[in-house]
C-alpha cells in the first residue's frame, strides 16, 4: 500500500510497544518515540537510529507534523493519552482494552465524531489473516449454523500487577468471538482463581449466552505449564480450529465431521482435516496498515472505538460476575446498574468501601477497589476510578474526575470539574516521618475549579491550584498556580496559559480553537 509522509508518533516503547515500534519504522512513518524510561529510550534509540525520541508527552501533542498517535502505554493512561492527542487534533490507535471505564470510551468515542478523528483499538488478532478467513466462513455459511465457540489463552509467561488475567489476555478472545458471532450476549459468568495475589486473579474462565443460542467460553490463565493459543469454532455442518502455536499451514485447520443418527442414536462421522490456503503476513503489520489507511481515506477502523467499547461492556460484567462469586450477569440489567444513576442514587462496584458516614451525591461512580472514608464528600456526576481512596473530611465538588490509583488525604479540597490524572499525588504534611505524629501540622491544598493534574504529578501540600490551571503530566508542583497556567517540569514552572477547553492560548492570549480570551490582568 501506498503511506503518507512520516507522521506517527509511538508512545510506550516497552514489553509491547517496541513491536508496535518496529513495525511503523518498517512502513517509514515514525516520526517520533515518547517514552517517560530514559533507558528504554536508550536501549530504542539504538536499533531506530533514524528516529527522534522524547521523554514529554507535551512534544507529541505539539508537533505539527505528527498526525497519528500510537498508545502502547498501561491501561489506566490510555483516556487521558488518548483524549488530549484527539482533542489536539490527532488520529488515535490505542493498545487493549481501549480504556476502563465505559464512560471514558464513550467520551473518547464522542470526540473522534467530533474532532473527525479516526479512533482505532488494537484487537490484533481481528487482522490475522488466518483469522480473517475463518470469519470469512463463518459469515458465507460454511460452517453451517454455529453451535458454540470456545477459545483457551494459555501461558506460563509475563505476569502482571496492574491487571488481572481477565483483562491483559480475555480481550482478543472478545473481539474474535463477538466478530464471529455477529450479535451482542444476553448475559455472562465469570468464575476464577486467585494465586499469587488475593486482589489478582491468575485463571479465569468466563461463560457468553447469545441470543440466538450460541455459547461461547473463554478459558485464560497464565498459570500453564505449556503455551496454548486456540479458537474451536463447532457449526452444523464444519468445525474450525484455529491454533495460533502451530506452524503456517497447520493454523487454520476445517472438520467436516457429521453427526449421524442411526436407530434414534446420533453417530459421529469423522473426516480427515482440511487445509486451507492462507497467504503469510505478519498480523501486526497488517493492523499497522489498517490504521495508516484509516488515517488517509478517513474509513471507519475494524476494530473502532464503537467495537472497544462492546469488548469493554463485557470485560465490566465478567469482572462484576468474577466479583461476586461467578453470579450471571445480564447486559440489560448491568447497564441500567452501571448507567448514570440519574437524580436518585450513587453507584459503587462491589469491590469498593464506601463508610456510611460519607455523603456522595447522585449520578456519581465510583469503580474497582476504591474507598471513601467517613466524613467525606462528593458531588454530582463524579468519576472515581479504580484504587482511589478518599480520606476522611475531604470535599469534592460535582462533576470531577479522579483517575486510577489516586489518594486524596486530608487537607485537599477539590472544587467542581476537576481533573485528576492516572497516579498523580497529593501530599498534605510538609516534612513527615513515620516514627513521628504529624497530623496536626496538616497544610491545606485547594485545587479550584476546572484545573486539571497530568499523570504521575506530584502537588506538595499548602497550596492553590488556580481556576482551570493545567498541570503536565509528572510536573512537581511546590507554589501557588496562578488561574488558567500552564504548569510543566521539576520543579513546576509555569511555560504559558491554558484555555477553559484544555488548548494552550497563543502569544495573544486567545485560543486558537474556541476564540477565548484570557485578560491580561490574569
Amino acid at each position: 500500500m501506498k503511506t503518507v509522509s512520516p507522521s506517527i508518533a509511538v508512545i510506550g516503547s516497552g514489553y509491547w510497544g517496541k513491536n508496535l515500534v518496529r513495525n511503523y519504522d518498517r512502513l517509514g512513518v515514525l516520526s517520533l518515540i515518547c517514552d517517560k524510561n530514559e533507558t528504554i529510550l536508550s536501549n530504542i534509540k539504538k536499533k531506530h537510529p533514524a528516529v527522534e525520541v522524547c521523554l514529554a508527552f507535551s512534544e507529541v501533542l505539539n508537533r505539527e507534523n505528527i498526525r497519528g498517535v500510537v498508545i502502547a502505554t498501561p491501561a489506566e493512561t490510555h483516556f487521558t493519552l488518548a483524549r488530549e492527542s484527539l482533542l489536539a487534533g490527532k488520529h488515535v490507535f490505542v493498545e487493549k482494552p481501549l480504556v476502563l471505564n465505559e464512560n471514558e470510551a464513550e467520551e473518547l468515542i464522542a470526540i473522534a465524531e467530533d474532532k473527525e478523528r479516526v479512533l482505532m483499538v488494537g484487537h490484533l488478532l481481528q487482522y490475522h489473516p488466518v483469522f480473517v478467513k475463518l470469519k470469512e466462513l463463518a459469515v458465507n455459511g460454511d460452517l453451517g449454523r454455529i453451535n458454540y465457540i470456545y477459545s483457551n489463552r494459555l501461558n506460563l509467561g509475563k505476569i502482571r500487577r496492574e491487571e488481572n488475567i481477565l483483562w491483559s489476555f480475555a480481550p482478543h478472545d472478545i473481539s474474535m468471538i463477538l466478530s464471529l458471532a455477529g450479535e451482542y450476549p444476553e448475559n455472562v459468568l465469570t468464575i476464577g482463581g486467585n494465586y499469587l495475589h488475593q486482589k489478582i486473579a491468575d485463571v479465569t474462565s468466563t461463560h457468553l449466552e447469545f441470543p440466538s443460542g450460541l455459547k461461547a467460553h473463554i478459558f485464560v490463565s497464565w498459570l500453564h505449564p505449556f503455551k496454548e493459543q486456540k479458537l474451536v469454532v463447532v457449526g452444523d455442518q464444519k468445525m474450525a480450529v484455529f491454533d495460533d502455536t502451530r506452524p503456517w499451514e497447520d493454523k487454520l485447520l476445517l472438520y467436516p465431521h457429521q453427526i449421524n443418527w442411526e436407530h434414534n442414536a446420533p453417530i459421529p462421522v469423522k473426516a480427515d482435516a482440511e487445509r486451507l490456503e492462507i497467504p503469510q503476513a505478519e498480523p501486526m503489520l497488517l493492523e499497522c496498515e489498517h490504521f495508516l489507511q484509516s488515517m488517509a481515506t478517513g474509513q471507519t477502523p475494524r476494530t473502532d472505538g464503537t467495537e472497544g467499547l462492546r469488548v469493554l461492556k463485557i470485560l465490566n460484567a465478567s469482572q462484576e460476575s468474577l466479583d461476586t462469586n461467578g453470579k450471571r450477569i445480564y447486559f440489560k440489567e448491568h447497564a441500567e446498574k452501571t448507567q448514570s444513576a440519574g437524580d436518585l442514587t450513587f453507584y459503587a462496584h462491589p469491590t469498593a468501601i464506601i463508610d456510611k458516614s460519607s455523603a456522595i451525591e447522585t449520578g456519581t461512580k465510583i469503580w474497582h477497589f476504591s474507598k471513601v472514608m467517613a466524613g467525606a464528600r462528593i458531588g454530582k456526576k463524579c468519576i472515581i476510578g479504580q484504587n482511589v481512596v478518599i480520606e476522611r473530611d475531604v470535599s469534592i465538588g460535582s462533576r470531577c474526575k479522579i483517575q486510577n490509583n489516586v489518594s486524596i488525604y486530608k487537607g485537599v479540597t477539590l472544587e467542581d470539574g476537576v481533573f485528576c490524572g492516572p497516579s498523580m499525588v497529593f501530599t498534605n504534611v510538609y516534612n513527615p516521618r513515620a516514627e513521628i505524629t504529624k497530623m496536626n501540622q496538616v497544610r491545606p491544598t485547594l485545587v479550584k475549579k476546572g484545573a486539571t493534574i497530568g499523570a504521575n504529578a506530584t502537588i506538595v501540600c499548602g497550596i492553590n491550584i488556580g481556576s482551570y490551571a493545567f498541570i503536565g503530566a509528572g510536573a512537581v508542583v511546590t507554589k501557588d498556580v496562578p488561574d488558567y497556567a500552564l504548569v510543566v517540569g521539576n520543579p513546576g514552572k509555569q511555560t504559558g496559559w491554558v484555555c477553559q477547553c484544555g488548548e494552550t492560548l497563543n502569544d495573544g492570549l486567545v485560543c486558537d480553537v474556541c476564540a477565548f480570551k484570557l485578560n491580561q490582568e490574569k
